[in-house]
C-alpha cells in the first residue's frame, strides 16, 4: 500500500543511506568504501572486526586517523557497529556478551564498547551500535537485566563524555529484543540523554506487534541509528530488498517524518560472498521506494522511477548461493 504524501507544511528529513561493512567482508575497507562513494551512498555502517578497523590491533589510534581522512576525502558519513561474529572470541559467536556469567568476560565486552566509542569519536560517527546478547542458560531474567544494566552504564558515561550516541539494537532472540525492552532498559539506566535505540526494520517486521511503519514512528523520539533490510513475519532472516514483505514506502514516509538525521544503513551480513552486487541494487531499490512515498533524499541516482508506486521491483537475480534462514538469535 502507498503511504499518503506528507501534509504540505510537515518537516520531512531527508534520508541518507549506508551500506554496512559486515555485508563486504570480502573487500579490504580500502576497496569498500570508494565502491560505496561510487554507487552514491551517503555512508558507511562501518563493524569493527579483524578484516575493517581491527579494534584490537596495534596501533589503533593512528588507523583510525587513516579511516577519517578517507571518509571525510569520499564524502561519507559513518557509524559505528559492534556485531562483529568472533572478534572476542574465535570459538564463540558474538561471545562474550553483556550477559555472560563470568564478570572477566562481561567487562571484555564493555571494553570493546568503551573502544567502539572511542573509535567513533575520532571518526565524528554520528552513532556506536551495540546489543544486549542472548541471556545463557541457568541466568534468571532478573539477574540478565542487572548485569546488562551495570555493564553498559560505564558505556553510557563514556559516549556522553564524547558526545556520540550509544545506540542499543533490540534483536531477535536476546534479552533485549523489542522495542518495550529498549523502553525497560532506558527506564533502568536512568533515562540518559546519550542513550538511544538502534531500530532494525527487518526486526520489526519478524518481531513486533506493529507493522514496521507504526514501529518508526513509536521508536521516533529516540532513534539514533536505523538498519534497513527486507524480512519476513516470524524468521529472522536478512533478505535482499523485495524478498520479503515489508512495505517500504510507507517505512521511509514514516522515518522521513520522525526527522532522523542519521545514517539509514543496509544490513546484508550474509550476502558478502555477492556484496558489491547487493550494494549496487539496494540504493536505487531504496530511492524507488522514497521517491515513491514523496520523501526528499540527500542524493539522487540515474535510474528511472517506476510507473507504478504498487509495486517496487526486485533487484536482479544474485550469483548462486543462497543463505540459510535463521529463526532467532544474533544477526547471523
Amino acid at each position: 500500500m502507498t503511504p499518503p504524501a506528507a501534509p504540505q507544511d510537515a518537516v520531512v528529513a531527508p534520508l541518507r543511506f549506508g551500506y554496512g561493512t559486515n555485508g563486504l567482508a570480502d573487500l579490504r575497507l580500502d576497496d569498500a568504501l570508494p565502491l560505496l562513494a561510487d554507487l552514491g551512498y551517503d555512508g558507511v555502517g562501518l563493524t569493527l572486526d579483524h578484516m575493517h578497523l581491527d579494534p584490537l590491533a596495534p596501533d589503533l589510534a593512528a588507523r583510525t586517523r587513516r579511516v577519517a581522512h578517507r571518509l571525510d576525502v569520499l564524502g561519507l558519513g559513518v557509524t559505528v557497529e559492534t556485531g562483529a561474529r568472533y572478534v572476542l572470541d574465535p570459538r564463540r559467536k558474538h561471545g562474550p556478551s553483556l550477559l555472560d556469567p563470568d564478570p572477566d568476560d562481561r567487562a571484555r565486552r564493555t571494553d570493546l564498547l568503551l573502544t567502539a566509542v572511542r573509535v567513533a569519536a575520532d571518526l565524528g560517527a554520528h552513532a556506536v551500535h551495540c546489543f544486549s546478547g542472548i541471556t545463557p542458560d541457568g541466568t534468571g531474567t532478573r539477574v540478565a537485566w542487572e548485569r546488562l544494566t551495570a555493564a553498559l552504564a560505564p558505556v553510557v558515561a563514556a559516549a556522553a563524555s564524547a558526545g556520540v550516541p550509544l545506540a542499543v539494537e533490540p534483536e531477535p532472540g536476546h534479552l533485549l529484543a523489542t522495542l518495550a525492552d529498549f523502553h525497560h532498559l532506558r527506564r533502568a539506566l536512568g533515562d540518559p540523554e546519550p542513550f538511544g535505540l538502534t531500530l532494525d526494520i527487518g526486526h520489526c517486521q519478524c518481531l513486533e506487534p506493529l507493522p514496521p511503519a507504526d514501529c518508526v514512528r513509536a521508536a521516533g523520539p529516540w532513534l539514533r541509528h536505523v538498519q534497513i533490510e527486507d524480512m519476513r513475519r516470524g524468521v529472522h532472516e536478512h533478505l535482499p530488498f523485495g524478498d520479503g514483505e515489508i512495505d517500504f514506502p510507507s517505512v521511509l514516509a514514516a522515518l522521513g517524518a520522525t526527522g532522523y538525521q542519521g545514517l539509514t544503513v543496509v544490513e546484508l551480513p550474509r550476502h558478502s560472498h555477492a556484496g558489491p552486487h547487493f550494494a549496487a541494487h539496494s540504493l536505487p531499490f531504496l530511492h524507488r521506494a522514497a521517491a515513491s512515498a514523496a520523501v526528499p533524499t540527500t542524493r539522487t541516482t540515474t535510474t528511472r522511477p517506476p510507473t507504478t508506486t504498487d509495486h517496487l521491483p526486485a533487484p536482479a537475480a544474485p550469483p548462486p548461493g543462497v543463505p540459510s534462514a535463521t529463526p532467532q538469535g544474533s544477526t547471523p
